[in-house]
């Protein structure tokens, strides 16, 4: 379940990167680390809680675009005010549909 969220991305925006996340999500899903961190800079972005998956830490959603406007959903969790990225794809239709609704 995904609920709009209040958290804020901590500035200055600084990211903490697991090696294996990151050649995971090339190798998974194609998406280079330098586009997620394109994605938490640009504008409009929507952000929710992910409590399905919140047990040991909070974890959030954001759905955002690179520069080149690809369209992405990531998964990630702060820790000592750094952005840790899970998870990174394309977003699908429906993520797509709750982005644009969001920007409303």
């Amino acid at each position: 379940m995904y609920i709009m969220s209040r958290t804020k991305i901590p500035k200055p925006l600084a990211f903490e990167w697991d090696e294996h996340n990151k050649e995971k999500n090339w190798v998974k899903h194609q998406v280079d680390y330098k586009e997620c961190e394109q994605a938490f800079k640009n504008k409009p972005q929507a952000i929710f809680e992910d409590l399905i998956h919140s047990r040991t830490e909070s974890r959030y959603t954001l759905l955002s675009f690179t520069d080149n406007k690809r369209y992405l959903f990531i998964s990630f969790t702060i820790r000592a005010q750094k952005i840790r990225i899970i998870s990174a794809r394309d977003q699908d239709k429906k993520e797509r549909r709750i982005y644009e609704e969001s920007k409303k």
